[in-house]
């Protein structure tokens, strides 16, 4: 009996993700098709009405579910962060400019030194 009830929930599935293309489908071509003759905002409420209402449909399905689980539970992770200060963010941010204008000084170097050694053996 679970098998019967996974394939109905399968196709019940498949028919919501139809719906969402379907739905989908129409916000562009109808966005499209009234171009001219609607106004720009009337177009624009349109599509995001429309796509409000695939996104309803989305979140209905299994992997809909499972996706808004998954944004639940990365908001609680999220709000568990322990962020640094200011203070700290502007430590580190130095730290990485003197780091990186180091390094460049000393790829510049080699790269000067590379390039002497070079014309040198070319002659150039």
């Amino acid at each position: 009996m679970t098998t019967n009830t996974e394939s109905q929930g399968n196709s019940l599935d498949i028919l919501k993700w139809v719906i969402i293309f379907v739905v989908l489908a129409v916000a562009i071509v109808g966005n499209h098709m009234l171009a001219e003759q609607a106004s720009a905002v009337v177009r624009a409420v349109g599509v995001l009405v429309l796509f409000a209402i695939a996104g309803f449909v989305a979140l209905q399905t299994a992997k809909g579910k499972q996706a808004l689980a998954f944004a639940k539970e990365s908001h609680i992770e999220v709000r568990k962060v322990v962020w640094p200060t200011r203070q700290e963010a502007l430590n580190t941010t130095f730290i990485v400019l003197i780091a990186t204008g180091i390094l460049g000084l000393i790829l510049w170097g080699l790269d000067t030194v590379l390039l002497k050694i070079v014309n040198l053996i070319t002659g150039v």
